[in-house]
Parts: C-alpha cells; sequence; structure tokens
C-alpha cells in the first residue's frame, strides 16, 4: 500500500529544542508530513526518551546533544544534521528558556544566558544553517512569543529576547530573500503544558506552570503545542512559498484584546 504524500515529502529539518514541548510537537509534525528530521537538546535522556517516541512510526529521526548558546555545539550539530539528512531544507529555531522575574531584579548572569540561548542562539543556527538552506532554497522558522510583541513585566528578560528574535527573523528575510532563503517567526500565546525551562532567579527548571490557572483566551480554549506545529508545517511547505517576514500570532486571540466576564 502506497503512503499517501505529505507537504514535506523529501525535505530535511533541523529542529532545536526538540526533545519536549514545542520542538516535539514540530518535529513529529514534520515526521508525519514526510519530513526527515534530527532534534537537539541539552538533556541526553530527555532526548533519547523523545527519539523512542518519534521512532514508533518508522520515522528518520535522529538527536544530537547540543546548547544553543555554545558556538561549537552548534556548528557541531549543524554538521552532524547535514551528514544524516544529506542537507538541510529546513531550520527551526526553536530551544528556549525563560525566566520568572521583574527585568529590574534580573541577575546579570541570568539575563546573560536568556539573550544567549533565545537571541544568540538562533543567529549562531542562522548563520550555520544558511549556506546548506540556500543550497535548496529552503527556509528558517524561529519560535518567539507573544511576549514578545506585548511585553509581560514578570518575564522581562524573556519579553526582551523574544521581540529581539522577532527582529531577528525579519533581517534574516531580507538578507535571505534574493537566495530564496525564507525566514518566518511564529508568536505563541499560552500552550499547554507549558515552557520545561523556566524558574526564578536560582531555581531549578521544571514544568512550573498549571494550565488550569490561565486566562482562558477569546478563542474558547488553551492552546496545544499541535496547534504551533501546524503553522510551522505550514511555514516550512510550499504553501507558504510567498510568505517570508512574516509574524504569526498563534495564541487563541490573547493579543486581540480583552474579554471582560
Amino acid at each position: 500500500m502506497l503512503r499517501e504524500m505529505g507537504s514535506l515529502d523529501g525535505k530535511a529539518a533541523l529542529v532545536t529544542g526538540g526533545t519536549s514541548g514545542l520542538g516535539f510537537a514540530i518535529a513529529a509534525r514534520f515526521l508525519a508530513e514526510g519530513s526527515t528530521v534530527v532534534v537537539t537538546g541539552r538533556d541526553e535522556e530527555l532526548g533519547a526518551q523523545a527519539i523512542e517516541q518519534l521512532r514508533a512510526t518508522n520515522a528518520e529521526v535522529w538527536f544530537y546533544r547540543a546548547d544553543a548558546a555554545d558556538p561549537d555545539e552548534v556548528e557541531a550539530s549543524v554538521v552532524f544534521a547535514v551528514e544524516r539528512l544529506g542537507g538541510l531544507d529546513i531550520l527551526v529555531n526553536n530551544a528556549g528558556i525563560s525566566l520568572d522575574a521583574r527585568l529590574i531584579d534580573t541577575p546579570i548572569a541570568d539575563f546573560d544566558r536568556v539573550i544567549a540561548v533565545n537571541l544568540r542562539g538562533p543567529f549562531l543556527y542562522a548563520r550555520a544553517c544558511y549556506p546548506h538552506l540556500a543550497a535548496r532554497t529552503g527556509c528558517m522558522i524561529h519560535i518567539a512569543s507573544n511576549a514578545g510583541m506585548t511585553g509581560e513585566p514578570e518575564i522581562g528578560a524573556y519579553s526582551i529576547s523574544k521581540a529581539a528574535l522577532i527582529m531577528l527573523s525579519q533581517m534574516l528575510a531580507l538578507d535571505g530573500g534574493l537566495e530564496g532563503v525564507r525566514s518566518n517567526c511564529i508568536c505563541p500565546g499560552d500552550i499547554e503544558p507549558g515552557m520545561r525551562h523556566s524558574a526564578p532567579p536560582g531555581g531549578a527548571e521544571g514544568w512550573p506552570y498549571d494550565p488550569s490557572e490561565w486566562q482562558m483566551p477569546p478563542i474558547g480554549r488553551i492552546g496545544q503545542a499541535t496547534d504551533v506545529a501546524d503553522a510551522a508545517a505550514f511555514f516550512a511547505s510550499a504553501e507558504s512559498s510567498f510568505c517570508t517576514g512574516s509574524v504569526l500570532l498563534v495564541d487563541g486571540g490573547m493579543r486581540a484584546g480583552i474579554i471582560r466576564d
């Protein structure tokens, strides 16, 4: 029986921070659409678990341990992906961390770490992947946040990093235009189960959020990781061939306005 072709058949994708949450959902969706995928992350155990789940459907997917803030590890992960996949069509800059603190209360070291992962990391990956994407008129997809469009004081450094990531995506769209390398940005709102790498200064990372306590978006439900994966699949496909420099909110209407009970 022939498998129905997906929108990403034959495409090779690198998904940073792909072992949990949004990155995992994006990798799973890309695989379902026929792509081959390399996912990165900092946790070897979590990476092994993710690959076991993703390979349950006989998908071609690999894990490479890499910290998006480390230039050498970024370069090594891109070399690994290109060797395993035979080239590169799609980069998803998803790796990110947050910090639960007002900006004025943020320790310098924590501020630097948030910027290093959330902004410099995507810049490093864009630079390392660009020649491979240009060779195949590929695309970049950057996962920012609606907090980068309207600041949230309780996560000040995170809001700043995501606002800068939106502009980074647009500058890359300008740089890549003539070579056919598209760059688009997705800004999720509150997406269940929440961000894994988030904690107050000095706190341990984990799953700190209880979705049952979140404000209900105007659309009437809490967002799911698959909602963001759907948007990523669109930007990765030929259906978005005239989209570059785009910024897409996936937040159920949270930034449209406030509905009072």
